[in-house]
């Protein structure tokens, strides 16, 4: 099947064209910087020919020249800004995921697989987060601008169209093109300390969200919903996955919800005029505090497909860090050697 992905210049994009090609799929891919590219996917292992088409997903003409060589299409491209600041969100998490969801629906393609966010069910209203647990109203642009996609999204498949909703939670793993969320957060955990607050943490392995986006490839399945929130550990938990890892003893404070929000809330502060090297935000505060179990189940039924251990990402994810100097070795501990795609 050739299918176009959006965004694999990114962390889940780049893991997820490996898992295209590893299950025999042809992808064309829809990129604003072909070289940036190319140098993204040999480090995931990508090194055949694929073929790469220049365009943005804000460029409707440009979309649609891709999507017009295409069966199917994967959409990852997304501005994501829950501890880093965001470019154009509108433009690429709204109008550019319309350019994209929009006219593959008119052009026939199926599946259209949609990469959203757990961050839309967030903070959640129960005890366990399912894919159809109520829509969020977020408070920053990133978390507005995702929820209005999602609401297109639904928008189409109320009408027949068959688009897959996958909502991932913190997605981690080797060789992200640029450090962000959960995987900033482990940085920052070994170096500075883990906050041991209320809620916890979803942790996805990035290439067992690759592999089950390549497994949504199925068409005439008609509009679905994928759930994956992965591992549910609490703070201190994720604490002591690291302490297992490494062999180290990592810092850990106790820090309760209502300080955390205050420190976050005047770090935001801060960080406008000056900058500071940790990813505390007002809106991760709020992710880290409220985060509860999903449902995951379905999915894994649905898609024949399993996690990997959590130790196993955890253990991967810090190697990584440490290999690309964004943690000293000092730092992981007995973890060395050569990171695999």
């Amino acid at each position: 099947m050739r299918v176009l992905v959006t965004g694999a210049s990114g962390f889940v994009g780049s893991h997820a064209v490996a898992a295209l090609l590893a299950d025999g799929h042809k992808p064309v891919l829809l990129v604003r910087d072909p070289e940036k590219t190319r140098r993204v996917l040999a480090k995931v292992g990508v090194v055949e020919p694929v073929s790469l088409y220049k365009g943005d997903i804000r460029d409707a003409v440009a979309v649609r020249a891709g999507l017009e060589q295409c069966d199917a299409v994967i959409h990852a491209a997304a501005e994501i800004g829950v501890v880093n600041q965001v470019g154009d969100a509108a433009g690429t998490n709204v109008a550019g995921l319309k350019n994209v969801l929009g006219q593959a629906a008119e052009l026939g393609l199926d599946p259209i697989v949609h990469i959203s966010t757990i961050g839309v069910f967030v903070p959640p209203t129960e005890p366990v987060i399912t894919t159809e647990s109520p829509l969020s109203s977020p408070r920053n642009d990133y978390g507005r601008t995702k929820v209005l996609g999602e609401r297109y999204a639904r928008q189409l498949q109320e009408r027949g169209t068959p688009i897959t909703i996958v909502y991932p939670a913190g997605v981690i793993g080797p060789h992200q093109p640029s450090i962000d969320a959960l995987m900033e957060g482990l940085r920052a955990g070994l170096n500075q300390g883990w906050p041991i607050t209320s809620g916890g943490v979803g942790i996805v392995d990035v290439r067992d969200l690759a592999v089950v986006l390549a497994r949504c490839l199925e068409p005439g399945r008609g509009p679905r919903r994928f759930m994956l929130g992965g591992h549910h550990l609490t703070w201190a938990q994720l604490a002591d996955v690291c302490d297992e890892v490494t062999g180290e003893r990592c810092r850990r404070f106790r820090a309760p919800s209502a300080v955390l929000r205050g420190a976050a809330a005047v770090l935001d502060a801060v960080k406008l005029i000056k900058r500071i090297d940790y990813p505390l935000t007002r809106d991760a505060v709020e992710m880290m505090v409220t985060m509860v179990r999903t449902c995951d189940t379905p999915t894994f039924e649905a898609l024949g497909v399993s996690l990997r251990p959590v130790q196993e990402t955890v253990a991967d994810s810090l190697r990584w860090l440490a290999q690309e100097g964004h943690i000293a070795s000092v730092k992981v501990g007995r973890l060395a050697g050569r990171v695999t795609p």
